[in-house]
Order: C-alpha cells, then sequence, then structure tokens
C-alpha cells in the first residue's frame, strides 16, 4: 500500500478501472483513490500557486534588451506565457495522466533574458531553446532520459522528493518576504534574514495568518485546505489594501481590478529562428549554452515529476513514474513550444504539488488549471490578483507533506545517506532542484567507487555524474576553451 498526504492509496481496495463514468475511466479517477472534487480543488490550488508566472515571466524576459537594442512586448508576453501554459498543461493530463502543470521555467528564463539575448537577437535566443527542447524529445525518443530515471536508487529518489519539499517551501518564505536576503555590508556573515530584520507590515501580517490558518485546516483534515486558505486570504489582502492603501505587496497588487477583460495579443508566436546564434556567437558557444539548457532542463524535470508523483502515492512497486515516457515527451515538447511562443522553455511546475497536497491524483486536474490558464488570455486582471503572500502558505505546507518521506530513508548506511543529505541541503540551499540531483549523484558514484562498489552503480548514473561535474566546472571549462 503507498501513502499520500491526502491518506492512503490502496490498489488492493480501489475500485475497478471499469467502473464509473467514461472521464472517470480514462482518467483512473476512481482507481487512484480521488474524487471530482478533489481534482478540481486540486487543479484550482496549482493555478493560483504558479499564476505569478503570468507577471514575472513577462517582467523578466521584457526587462532587457537584446543586442541590437529591442525589447518583448509586456502584453504579447503575458498571452505567450498563458497560451502554453495552458495548452501544454491539458496536453499532460490527457496524454500523462498526471497531476503535473507547465509553464515558463523560471531560471531558464533568466538565462535567455540576461545571458542569450545580450550576445544575439531575441529570435535567435528563443531558437536556442527550441534547439534544447528538440534535442530533449531525442532523448526522450531513445530512452535514455527514461533509462537515467529508471537507474537512480530508491533512496535518492526519495531524496530529491524531500529536497523538493524543503526547496519550495523556501520558495514560499523567501517570496512572500518572510525570508530576506541580506544586502553585502561590512560585518554580515549571514545571507538571509526574518523580514527586513523583523516582521514588518500588513502584508507580512496576511502570510503569517495564512500559514496558522493553513496548517490549521490541515490539522483537522478539513477537505479543501489550501484552496481555502488561499481565497480566505485572498479576500483578507483585497480587504486590507483598500483599508491600509498598502504599498509593500510586491509584483500582484491585491485590489479590485479596473477591468474584468484583456484582449489577448498573439504576436510573439512562432518568432524564433533557430540557427541564428550560430551567426552570432559562433558554434562552441552555441554548444556550452544548449548544453547547460540541456542539463538543466533534463534534471529539473526529472526532480520534479519523481518528487510530486511520490507524494501523490502514485509510484508502483518499483518506484517508477507511471507513464514516465510520454510525461517526459510532453515535457520535453514544452520547452519547444515555450521557445516557438517567444515565452522562453516551459517546463513541469514544482508548484503542482499544491494540487497533490489538494488531493488531486490524476491529468484531471490539469484541464481545471489549464482551462484557467486559457481564462488568464481574457481575464488577466481577475486572475492575477492573489498576492504571493496569500498563496505562499500552501508552498509552506506542501512542503511539510513532502518532507514526511525522508523517514523512508535508511540513515545508517552512509554510502546512500550522505548523497541524500547532499541532495537534500543543496537544493534550498543553491534555489536549484538540478544543483541538488547533481551534487547526490557525485557524491553518490564517488562513495561507492571509494568502498569498492563500482560495479553497483548504473552506467548511466556514472555518465550522469561526470556531466554533472561538466556542469558545475562551466566557468573554467568556458575560459580553457577561450569562450570567456
Amino acid at each position: 500500500m503507498q501513502t499520500s498526504a491526502t491518506g492512503p492509496v490502496n490498489s488492493a481496495t480501489a475500485p475497478p478501472a471499469g467502473s464509473g463514468s467514461a472521464v472517470d475511466r480514462f482518467f483512473r479517477i476512481s482507481e487512484r483513490g480521488s474524487t471530482y472534487g478533489r481534482e478540481i480543488r486540486g487543479g484550482f490550488a496549482t493555478f493560483f500557486t504558479m499564476a505569478y508566472i503570468l507577471v514575472l515571466n513577462p517582467i523578466i524576459l521584457g526587462s532587457t534588451k537584446d543586442k541590437f537594442g529591442d525589447q518583448l512586448d509586456p502584453v504579447q508576453l503575458v498571452t505567450a506565457t498563458a497560451l502554453v501554459a495552458a495548452v501544454m498543461t491539458v496536453i499532460m493530463g490527457v496524454g500523462g495522466n498526471l497531476p503535473l502543470a507547465l509553464a515558463a521555467g523560471l531560471g531558464l528564463n533568466a538565462v535567455v533574458a540576461f545571458q542569450l539575448a545580450p550576445q544575439m537577437a531575441w529570435d535567435d535566443a528563443m531558437g536556442l531553446i527550441v534547439l534544447e527542447g528538440l534535442l530533449i524529445c531525442v532523448l526522450v525518443l531513445t530512452g535514455l532520459r527514461e533509462a537515467v530515471m529508471h537507474a537512480i536508487p530508491q533512496p535518492l529518489k526519495q531524496a530529491i522528493s524531500v529536497g523538493i519539499g524543503l526547496f519550495i517551501a523556501f520558495i514560499g518564505f523567501v517570496d512572500s518576504g518572510f525570508v530576506t536576503r541580506i544586502p553585502d555590508v561590512a560585518n554580515t556573515t549571514v545571507p538571509v534574514q526574518l523580514g527586513t530584520g523583523t516582521l514588518t507590515g500588513w502584508p507580512m501580517l496576511v502570510f503569517c495568518a495564512g500559514v496558522l490558518l493553513t496548517i490549521v485546516l490541515l490539522a483537522r483534515k478539513v477537505k479543501g485546505a489550501i484552496l481555502i486558505s488561499i481565497v480566505a486570504m485572498t479576500l483578507v489582502a483585497i480587504a486590507v489594501n483598500e483599508l491600509a492603501d498598502v504599498k509593500s505587496w510586491g509584483l500582484t497588487v491585491p485590489q479590485v481590478p479596473d477591468k474584468l477583460v484583456a484582449s489577448p495579443d498573439f504576436g510573439l508566436l512562432g518568432h524564433f529562428d533557430l540557427f541564428g546564434a550560430f551567426g552570432q556567437v559562433g558554434a562552441l558557444t552555441v554548444v556550452l549554452f544548449v548544453f547547460t539548457l540541456i542539463l538543466s532542463d533534463f534534471f529539473d524535470t526529472m526532480g520534479t515529476v519523481v518528487g510530486i508523483t511520490a507524494e501523490a502515492g502514485l509510484l508502483d512497486e518499483r518506484g517508477q513514474v507511471p507513464n514516465v515516457g510520454r510525461v517526459l515527451f510532453i515535457d520535453s515538447v514544452a520547452a519547444v513550444a515555450g521557445g516557438a511562443a517567444s515565452a522562453s522553455s516551459a517546463t513541469t511546475y514544482v508548484e503542482s504539488a499544491a494540487g497533490v497536497g489538494e488531493g488531486a491524483r490524476t491529468g484531471f486536474a490539469n484541464l481545471v488549471t489549464g482551462g484557467l490558464f486559457a481564462l488568464a488570455l481574457f481575464l488577466t486582471p481577475v486572475l492575477t490578483i492573489v498576492p504571493m503572500q496569500a498563496a505562499a502558505p500552501a508552498l509552506i505546507a506542501v512542503g511539510f507533506l513532502m518532507m514526511t518521506q525522508v523517514k523512508h530513508i535508511d540513515w545508517e548506511r552512509f554510502e546512500i545517506a550522505i548523497p541524500a543529505f547532499l541532495t537534500i541541503a543543496v537544493m534550498p540551499f543553491t534555489y536549484s532542484i538540478t544543483n541538488g540531483i547533481g551534487a547526490g549523484f557525485v557524491s553518490y558514484v564517488v562513495i561507492k567507487a571509494s568502498l569498492g562498489k563500482a560495479r553497483e552503480v548504473h552506467w548511466l548514473l556514472w555518465g550522469a555524474a561526470a556531466l554533472f561535474l561538466v556542469y558545475f566546472a562551466i566557468d573554467p571549462v568556458e575560459q580553457l576553451l577561450g569562450v570567456k
């Protein structure tokens, strides 16, 4: 029997696959111990915890100029971001049947904006994203990406899930303002602090109240706990903003919008040049750029898929993700779609864990999330009023739920416990799923080799560890090759 955040999932007592409506049978809703209510609530929860991308992606991509001084239009970026998220999330739901939503990947969009665009035209930069996605599609079709996932020892998969839990909790603390970076000043060695040294302001009160509300509802096992908290605290935030005229909400201000409908602008779709970057920066630089993008996209998705599926209690008896080949292929296509739409590479979102925490277990939840992103094409003013202070408590709660899997790791066996620890610790401390996986892989193969157990390590893990060594040493490698 498998367990999950909302209770046990017992295949022996689950309804037979042939029961229920055609939709129930297609998505295996009853078979996985879920209900339409759970799936719908999960779909809403996932959307509200990742809707910030509709604001943040246009800010990141629209804040810089390319080599020729051109900037992307923010309105067109909102449309492109929402469209790609809507289409690819629905495709993942129907094709992969897992509650994994997709949208423009944070980190990757920053690479496009601040590393690629200044050296080439926007069309060329987006062409590299399309090229990266196509190459990952090839890796999926050859079975290599799936084989790497199968080669990972089960304790490392569990560590990935726990690390992601801490990572998304840290995201929640940072994005809400509860944790802030300390400016570089003399005699300061602590990198982060509580608020601005203390917790101040109405937005912080909304966040803290939201955390307390969420954990109380979870402890009382209230259905829809996470979604109730998000909606309730958004209403509180709107009221606070009206009464106190708060200026420090961040990207999203909780206020009644001036208008309900906004017209989408599809002007950026199809604006990419697949090979234009080669003429701008040369073949060697392009290869290094694409290598970095592939490695980050490859393992970010792998970690997210494994972690969230494990939290949902959907891994099989061998610890494998159901429909993993289709899931990985759809994610790869999403990278292509994101580049082709000039929205940057789209990828599976770790915030999908909020939907899983709400009870989502199937791709039906994606129809809800994708539908909301589709509505956002026209109702952006309405659907982007949820401040991070109201949504972030969901990430804290889900972080706790994912953290519970740490009990399955054998901490007495140092050869697996140390790589597991590094995987868990490096993710939040470096703000990167990929870095955590890399630290775990490299330490795992090194420890095994030092104990004379090198043959126990799958050859794909050796190859992945070698690639991560290059990834971690990419700066000196670039200097050695004369790229920098």
